[in-house]
């Protein structure tokens, strides 16, 4: 593959590098107050952008037949609502007795806390061969329930900013996250014919929003000249998070391949992905919102940025692998039956 395909491919990872040196070398031009108002166009119209545009491409008409595979959804919520965000909590405990940026392991924390990813783990799920509706149904179900429950868990194990209230975080997550994705469903059903025609750009399209995003949320840390961030804290965090995704993955795939657990090769499949991976669609104008005051937001943003590529870097990588021994398992219950 030539390097300008491999940009085309890559866009979305090669944009997030491209606004973070933009918000470097100007970082007045996406401050509070300035050009771009971001206070106004990211906080509401920006954020409500994607969850409208979520609701819009959510397939869930498609989920019914996946509804009743419920102990694979409990188990998937579970392990990624719960004990995620637990476990993160513990290792932290031990993390703190190092000299890791504090504000990078709250960040760590953050991403336990966030809902699965609305596509890569389809994505992934499909590429081998796995339980794609239970994959569709526990990504779409996940980013519902994560509008109620990722908030509560961040202001649990984190709390928010002592700018913002309780109430004022939730009437804005309702606002800007359950009205948009309310009316972008509503919409769909009487678009769905049209959407499935054309087929419009949706992940682009939020892709997009989430640069300016992100761009913004840099543009107020470079702007802030007491905050620094030590390249040994961010190598290590990288490791971690890689270590992370590999130990999750192999519990969930030890856990989901018992012969008492009841699942199937490919069920074990989307229980590996969608248990493991986050959502930086949904993830990063959650924090936007419950954290908006706080002057470290973009370094407690950091893991779920890298998070995010390691994750489907990760995927890519363990494709082959996985698909082999998925195909291997159901031909060994084949001669079995």
């Amino acid at each position: 593959m030539g390097l300008f395909a491999r940009v085309r491919k890559e866009w979305f990872i090669v944009g997030i590098v491209l606004v973070i040196s933009a918000a470097k070398i100007g970082p007045s031009v996406g401050v509070k107050g300035g050009p771009l108002r971001p206070e106004i166009t990211i906080t509401y119209v920006a954020v409500s952008t994607i969850f409208f545009n979520s609701g819009l491409s959510l397939k869930t008409e498609e989920l019914a037949s996946a509804l009743m595979h419920v102990k694979l959804h409990l188990f998937v919520q579970a392990f990624t609502l719960v004990f995620f965000p637990v476990a993160i909590w513990l290792l932290l405990k031990v993390l703190a007795l190092t000299a890791i940026n504090e504000w990078l392991l709250k960040g760590l924390q953050t991403v336990g806390c966030m809902p699965p990813p609305v596509s890569s783990a389809v994505i992934l799920t499909k590429a081998v061969g796995g339980n794609e509706a239970a994959a569709i149904f526990n990504s779409a179900f996940g980013s519902f329930l994560g509008i109620v429950v990722t908030p509560l868990l961040l202001l649990v194990f984190l709390g928010s900013s002592s700018s913002v209230p309780f109430s004022s975080i939730f009437s804005q997550l309702f606002m800007t996250v359950v009205v948009p994705l309310i009316v972008g469903q509503v919409c769909r059903r009487f678009l769905r014919d049209w959407l499935e025609r054309k087929k419009p750009p949706f992940g682009t399209v939020s892709s997009v929003v989430l640069l300016m995003i992100i761009y913004t949320t840099f543009c107020d840390t470079f702007s802030n000249p007491d905050i620094e961030l030590d390249h040994l804290s961010l190598l290590l965090i990288v490791f971690i998070i890689f270590s992370i995704q590999l130990t999750f993955m192999l519990l969930t795939f030890l856990l989901s391949t018992r012969a008492s657990s009841g699942f199937s090769a490919a069920d074990s499949v989307a229980i590996m992905f969608c248990s493991t991976h986050k959502s930086l669609t949904l993830g990063i104008p959650m924090l936007k919102i419950v954290f908006e005051g706080y002057e470290h937001l973009s370094l407690i943003s950091v893991p779920l940025l890298i998070y995010h590529p390691a994750q489907i870097l990760l995927g890519s990588i363990l494709v082959p692998t996985i698909k082999t021994w998925m195909n291997a398992a159901q031909k060994s219950s084949i001669l079995v039956r």
